[in-house]
């Protein structure tokens, strides 16, 4: 019974902890807003989770849950950003030396870890549908609110997948170096590496009467084989393989199809228990590596890294710079963050010059993509450096310091953007023009929206998210950091956000410099 008692005590502590933060209620304020769009009427140009581009189900309890369930796929990204940390906040801030000097089991400690980041997944999925609740009886095509239907898809396809995200975040605080952009970009391709596997079991459902469901983590290839079985009957025309999970309907008519109840298949049952107990094992198996984790941080926390400081060409380079004391800084700051660098950066560089120099125009853009990747870390924490390292008390204490250290800092990021881009910059300036704007555009875009979301949240966590989000999306071909894709709209977009930015940045940042300098 006091075994349970601490166990509960974690849970609550860790729980009212989290609940606390403005990020917990902007994750809660954005995942009702789109649950909202999720259920569009008949007439809209759009629909979520459909067959054949116009079938989808009626708007009751059952369908609802399903909807959400499915699109809880993004749940799983955004909130593994959402719970990380506090695992690593009680070993920075010695909490984990005295919990382990109570008569409290490693194993009872992870677990309670492990239920409170599950119980912030809930609530935030519990907004959802409350608002998916009120959108079905705002729509009007079925009233009749049935709890157990709308809580059966969250529960069976939903929570493995938020079980897995909880453990992840665990496994990720354990090593300092995952606690950082690393490990912020290592999750999203993990995240991906899931979804390719998803769609790979959704294939084998196509092909197969009974696909592996083991390898169906987000409960798809369930959804799938459900909803074609209930649906096939009621369609007349065939079935094309696979769903939509958002379809464009602006030139066929909605059409829907009666989805009042989900019999779950016995089959289906193991995958997702499989999910659900591989994550609470995933859980324990941290237990014998969260000491050696706590000692490493420890270590690793009275450690001096001097990264690059034998750059002497780095001092002989930015000496110009040095007449003003605006130039000062500026070398002071590109000096604090190269000499960081270690020798696998810069030959990343180099390799991406040189794909911008001889690669196709696509490899250019690819390239310069991958440029701005690698200064991901620097853009994220760029507006937390005096915060991170306890110096902003003294740094923002001389006058007009904070106008200063932001326009420098600025000016650093953008210099350093442009830099990285500088051959595929030359090379476009004299062929395609437009496409040398837009690389510029995102240069200087992305170095003012760093610095306002860095201010704005406090955190570095949105603008990794933001940009791998926008990365991925790139790659696969959409206009927002790729310039060779369609230049015109990237320059607009980038051009029409700088403002946005500056307007969040002049706002927040003399606000930061007053909370950090008492």
């Amino acid at each position: 019974m006091e075994a349970l008692r601490r166990f509960l005590s974690i849970v609550h502590a860790d729980l009212l902890a989290r609940v606390r933060t403005p990020r917990f209620w902007l994750a809660i304020g954005a995942v009702a807003m789109a649950a909202w769009w999720c259920f569009p009427s008949k007439g809209s140009s759009y629909m979520i989770l459909g067959l054949n581009g116009q079938y989808r189900g009626q708007y009751s309890s059952a369908w609802i849950g399903m909807v959400l369930a499915m699109t809880s796929i993004w749940l799983s990204l955004i909130g593994f950003y959402l719970v990380r940390g506090t695992l690593a906040r009680d070993i920075d801030t010695r909490v984990w030396q005295l919990l382990v000097a109570t008569p409290m089991r490693r194993h009872t400690y992870l677990l309670a870890k492990w239920c409170s980041h599950l119980a912030v997944l809930a609530l935030v999925a519990g907004a959802g549908l409350a608002v998916g609740a009120a959108s079905q009886w705002w729509r009007g095509e079925d009233t009749r609110i049935d709890l157990i239907e709308l809580l059966k898809p969250v529960l069976l396809l939903q929570l493995p997948g938020l079980a897995l995200t909880a453990m992840f975040a665990l496994w990720f605080d354990l090593a300092p170096w995952l606690r950082r952009t690393a490990g912020s970009v290592l999750y999203f391709l993990l995240w991906l590496a899931m979804l390719a596997a998803t769609a790979q079991n959704l294939r084998s459902a196509d092909a197969a009467p009974q696909p592996g469901l083991l390898g169906d983590p987000f409960g798809v290839a369930v959804f799938h084989q459900a909803v074609r079985a209930g649906a096939a009957p009621q369609i007349e025309e065939a079935l094309r393989p696979g769903f939509c999970l958002g379809c464009g309907t602006s030139n066929t008519a909605v059409r829907t199809f009666d989805w009042s109840h989900w019999e779950v298949a016995p089959q289906a049952l193991p995958g997702r228990l499989f999910w659900l107990l591989l994550a609470a094992l995933g859980v324990a198996a941290c237990a014998p590596l969260l000491d050696r984790a706590a000692a490493r941080s420890s270590s690793a926390s009275g450690k001096q890294d001097d990264g690059g400081s034998g750059l002497v060409w780095l001092s002989v380079l930015l000496r110009p710079l040095q007449r003003s004391v605006f130039g000062t800084l500026l070398a002071s700051e590109l000096q604090l963050t190269l000499r960081q660098r270690k020798l696998w950066w810069w030959l990343a560089v180099l390799g991406a010059a040189v794909m911008q120099l001889a690669g196709t125009v696509e490899a250019a853009c690819f390239a310069a993509l991958a440029a701005w990747l690698l200064c991901l870390d620097i853009h994220a924490h760029a507006a937390l450096r005096e915060s991170a390292s306890g110096t902003a008390p003294v740094v923002f204490s001389a006058a007009r310091a904070g106008g200063r250290i932001l326009g420098a800092r600025a000016a650093m990021l953008v210099l350093l953007g442009v830099v990285l881009t500088l051959p595929a910059l030359l090379r476009f300036a004299l062929t395609a023009p437009l496409m040398a704007a837009a690389l510029l555009a995102i240069a200087i875009s992305l170095a003012a929206w760093a610095l306002a979301l860095g201010t704005a949240t406090r955190s570095a966590l949105p603008f990794e998210v933001l940009a791998c989000v926008l990365a991925y999306l790139s790659i696969n071909g959409a206009p927002l950091l790729h310039a060779g894709a369609d230049s015109r709209f990237t320059l607009t977009l980038h051009c029409a956000a700088l403002p946005v930015a500056v307007i969040v940045l002049w706002t927040m940042w003399p606000r930061l410099v007053r909370a950090r300098a008492t």
